[in-house]
C-alpha cells in the first residue's frame, strides 16, 4: 500500500462510520415483519393491503428520477437526513390513525423517503471517495453497507416477536420511529464535499440537471449497459426474497420454523455483501461462471425444500448480492457527468418498475405452476446474464473494450 493509499484509508472512517449507522437504521425497523398484520388487524382486506403495496411502489417509481436530480442540486446529506424523517412520519400516521387513508398516506411518505435516498446515497459515497482519492474502496464499502442492511432486517425480525409480546403494535411502532430519528442524525453526520463551479459558469437549474443525466444515459453506451446490469442484478433476487416464507411453507416447513429458514438465507446473503470487494476484482468470465453456478444452486434449492436446499438458495442469493454491488460500482465508475445522482436514480426507477411487473407476473403464474417452478423461472435472467458475461467482449472500431 502506497503512502497516498494509507492516507486515503485513514480518512475513510469519517465517511464509513455514519454511513454504516445509516444503513443499519434504514433496515432495523421492527414494523417490517408485522406491518401487514397491523393492516389485517385494523380490518383491511387482502385487496386493500395489496393496493397499499401498489401505492408504495408507484410512489417510488414516480419520484425516483425527480429526487435524483434534486440530489444533484441540493446537499445530498440533507436529503438523506430528510428521508428517514418522512418514513418515520408515515409510521406515526399508522399508529395514530389505523385506517386505510392513513395507511395509504404513510406509504406515500415511506416511498418518498426511499426515493430521496435512492441515488443520493451512492452518489455521495462515490463523490466522497473520489475526494479522498479512494474510489477503489467503493465496492468494499457498499458491500459492507448492503450486508449491514440485510443483517439489520434479520435482527429486526427476531426482536419484533418479543417486542410485540411486551407492548404490541404501539411498542413496535414507537421503536421504529425512534430508529428513523437516529437514521436522520446519521445522515446529517455524513461528510459532503460539493463540487464548486468556476465563477464564470452559472449553476445549472433543475431541468438542466435532469436533462444532463438523461443525456448521459442516452449517449454513453458504458453507462447504459452498466445501468441495465444493475437493474437486472438487483430486481429479481430482491423480489423473489419476499416469497421465501411461502416456498418454505409449501415445502412443509412448520410456521414456527420459517424464521429459521429466513435466517439461514439472510446470513448467507450478508456474507455475499461482505465478499463483494473480492468479486469486484474477478475477471468478467469468472464472475459470469459464478453467476451461472449460483442460479443453478438457487433453483435446485427451492425444489429440494430441505435444509440443504435452503443453504443452496442462500448461497445463490449471496452471489446475486455480490453481483448487485459489483454492478453498482461499475455504474459509478462509468459516470463522468455532474448528474451522478440523477443517473443512479434511473437504476432505482428501473428496479421498482421491473419489481412491480415481477410481482404481478409471479402472482398470475404461481396459481398455475406453483411456487418452485415460478421461482426458477424468475432466476433464469441471472443465468442468461452469466452466459453473456462468459462470451468474449465486443470491441469497438478503436478496439477499446466495453463493459458488460
Amino acid at each position: 500500500m502506497t503512502d497516498r493509499s494509507r492516507r486515503a484509508h485513514a480518512r475513510l472512517p469519517r465517511l464509513t462510520r455514519p454511513l454504516y449507522a445509516y444503513a443499519v437504521c434504514q433496515e432495523f425497523v421492527l414494523l417490517y415483519p408485522v406491518y401487514a398484520l397491523l393492516f389485517e388487524h385494523s380490518g383491511l382486506s387482502v385487496a386493500q393491503i395489496s393496493s397499499l403495496f401498489v401505492i408504495w411502489s408507484l410512489t417510488g417509481v414516480l419520484l425516483a428520477v425527480p429526487s435524483g436530480a434534486l440530489a444533484d442540486l441540493l446537499p445530498r446529506r440533507h436529503l438523506l437526513a430528510l428521508a428517514p424523517v418522512l418514513t418515520g412520519a408515515g409510521f406515526a400516521l399508522w399508529l395514530l390513525a389505523p385506517f386505510y387513508p392513513a395507511f395509504a398516506a404513510g406509504f406515500v411518505l415511506w416511498g418518498a423517503g426511499a426515493a430521496l435516498a435512492s441515488g443520493a446515497l451512492e452518489a455521495l459515497v462515490h463523490t466522497e471517495l473520489a475526494h479522498r482519492a479512494a474510489t477503489d474502496h467503493y465496492a468494499r464499502i457498499m458491500g459492507i453497507t448492503r450486508a449491514l442492511g440485510v443483517a439489520s432486517v434479520g435482527a429486526a425480525a427476531l426482536l419484533a416477536v418479543p417486542a410485540m409480546a411486551l407492548g404490541g403494535y404501539a411498542a413496535v411502532g414507537t421503536a421504529s420511529i425512534a430508529v428513523c430519528v437516529l437514521g436522520s442524525l446519521a445522515g446529517l453526520a455524513l461528510p459532503e464535499h460539493r463540487t464548486t463551479r468556476p465563477h464564470h459558469e452559472p449553476e445549472p437549474g433543475y431541468a438542466q440537471t435532469l436533462r444532463s443525466g438523461l443525456h448521459e444515459v442516452r449517449t454513453s453506451r458504458p453507462v447504459r449497459n452498466a445501468l441495465i446490469l444493475l437493474v437486472v442484478a438487483t430486481t429479481f433476487w430482491e423480489s423473489l426474497e419476499e416469497y421465501i416464507p411461502l416456498l418454505a411453507s409449501d415445502a412443509g416447513v412448520p410456521a414456527a420454523t420459517v424464521p429459521a429458514v429466513l435466517l439461514v438465507v439472510w446470513a448467507l446473503v450478508t456474507t455475499g455483501g461482505l465478499l463483494a470487494a473480492r468479486a469486484a476484482l474477478w475477471p468478467r468470465p469468472v464472475l459470469g461462471l459464478a453467476l451461472v453456478a449460483a442460479t443453478l444452486a438457487a433453483a435446485a434449492g427451492v425444489h429440494l425444500g430441505t435444509w440443504a436446499g435452503w443453504v443452496l438458495l442462500g448461497a445463490g442469493f449471496a452471489v446475486h448480492q455480490m453481483l448487485a454491488v459489483v454492478a453498482d460500482a461499475r455504474l459509478q465508475e462509468t459516470i463522468t457527468g455532474r448528474s451522478r445522482a440523477t443517473v443512479t436514480s434511473l437504476a432505482g426507477l428501473g428496479t421498482e418498475t421491473l419489481a412491480i411487473a415481477t410481482f404481478a407476473a409471479y402472482a398470475g403464474l404461481s396459481t398455475a405452476l406453483g411456487h418452485p417452478a415460478v421461482f426458477t423461472l424468475f432466476v433464469l435472467p441471472y443465468a442468461v446474464t452469466g452466459v453473456i458475461m462468459l462470451a468474449p467482449r465486443r470491441r469497438s472500431r478503436a478496439h477499446t473494450p466495453t463493459r458488460p
